[in-house]
């Protein structure tokens, strides 16, 4: 107890933590999503099924989902810098690992491996924030964590699509191993070390902390709501690229890629849902922001490619800021257990992403793009109905 009474004050962040605490977003989701600009390629080269394509991109959203509450025990127990930087130390085995897939089996495989690793990064890291910082600044460097993150699901498909048609995918994945590397050893230097982390080692009380969080409505709902939130950007972003892989629009890895640079609107919007949160607070963001998403899923119905596009720009702006108000309701509203609280939530998170991929996958087999907007706009009335009947009517105020 005496380390509580001789912790260190509060401090504003620094731009160079600020550009830290982006990368490590950026860097966290770099490998996640990248494989989705191929997936016309790799359904070639392996024979593969719909269902089949959509699960390897699953195969990492599971594996986050599985291990994110256990990692935030562990950190809880042990630290918070080392835990990110040995966790995108190991996210580059895998990746590398990937480009010596023989078969989908193998690949799916290395693609789980890739997911045990991820919440070491993104749990750890909003446990930091929460325990470093508040006020104001959690709401600022979680908006910038979270803009790294659109970046970096962005970056991954772009780079992916197009070093697939310069050097191809297998050699492809080694330079996204090396680009891990680098980012493991900026976070190592830049990334202050914990000022007011009290570890917690002792299992009763985690399980104990467990309890409380499966019955505290602030958890509960967000872990509901990511859920839906990544089931539609899940779902969304893998089978629009077979859509337009298709006839009448036909693009190339390439072309796939460049789609994907609407992701960068989140990298705009994202740190502007700071204001909305201090404004309207976390549960009216949330609804409007759902509605948006929705409004943009139904204009990817449209013929034109230019309207399509439009649409996915829209629609990934809602969640980018659904998102973020998620993340900042978990951070302002839990004070224990932070880490297995922002476990919990990536669980459900990454729970709701591998049922999209795969029910989208099935729905996508039956009925192609239109039918698979049905089930999109299904679940986000569902995000709706949380945020307006579970999600409690809190302001993210600064201080």
């Amino acid at each position: 107890m005496q380390a509580l009474k001789t912790q260190p004050p509060f401090y504003s962040p620094s731009w160079v933590l600020k550009l830290t605490i982006g990368l490590i977003g950026m860097f966290a989701f770099l490998q996640v999503y990248s494989i989705q600009a191929i997936l016309p390629v790799l359904m070639m080269d392996f024979s593969a099924t719909e269902v089949q394509a959509g699960m390897i991109v699953g195969a990492t959203v599971m594996a986050i989902a599985i291990m994110s509450p256990f990692l935030g025990m562990l950190s809880d127990a042990v630290g918070r810098k080392s835990f990110i930087v040995g966790a995108l130390l190991f996210l580059a085995i895998p990746t590398a690992l990937i480009a010596q897939s023989s078969d989908i089996g193998w690949m799916g495989m290395w693609r789980f491996m890739q997911g045990l690793s991820v919440p070491g990064i993104t749990v750890v890291t909003i446990a930091y924030i929460g325990e470093e910082f508040e006020g104001r600044a959690v709401t600022e460097l979680m908006s910038f964590y979270v803009s790294g993150s659109v970046l970096g699901g962005f970056m991954g498909r772009f780079l992916l699509g197009h070093l697939h048609e310069l050097i191809g995918w297998r050699a492809g994945y080694y330079v996204m191993a090396a680009m891990t590397l680098i980012g493991a050893l900026w976070v190592g230097k830049m990334l202050p070390s914990s000022r007011h982390f009290v570890a917690n080692p002792n299992f009763r009380s985690a399980m104990q902390t467990l309890g409380e969080h499966l019955t505290n409505r602030y958890v509960v709902t967000a872990c509901l709501l990511g859920a839906c939130v990544l089931f539609s950007l899940v779902g969304c972003f893998t089978f629009i690229n077979l859509h337009l892989a298709g006839t009448p629009y036909e693009l190339g890895t390439g072309a796939l890629a460049n789609i994907f640079a609407v992701y960068l609107i989140g990298v705009i919007i994202t740190p502007l849902s700071t204001t909305l949160l201090r404004r309207f607070g976390a549960a009216r963001t949330v609804r409007v922001a759902v509605v948006v998403s929705m409004i943009g899923v139904l204009l990817t119905l449209v013929t034109p490619l230019w309207g399509i596009i439009v649409g996915l720009a829209i629609m990934s702006s809602g969640v980018f800021i659904t998102q973020a108000a998620t993340i900042s309701y978990i951070a302002v509203n839990v004070k224990k257990g932070r880490s297995l609280a922002s476990g919990l939530y990536y669980m459900g998170y990454y729970a709701g992403g591998t049922m999209g991929a795969w029910l989208c996958g099935i729905v996508y087999a039956r009925g192609q793009w239109s039918l698979t907007v049905w089930l999109l706009l299904f679940v986000q009335i569902l995000a709706l109905l949380v945020a307006s009947i579970g999600m409690v009517k809190t302001r993210v105020r600064a201080n």
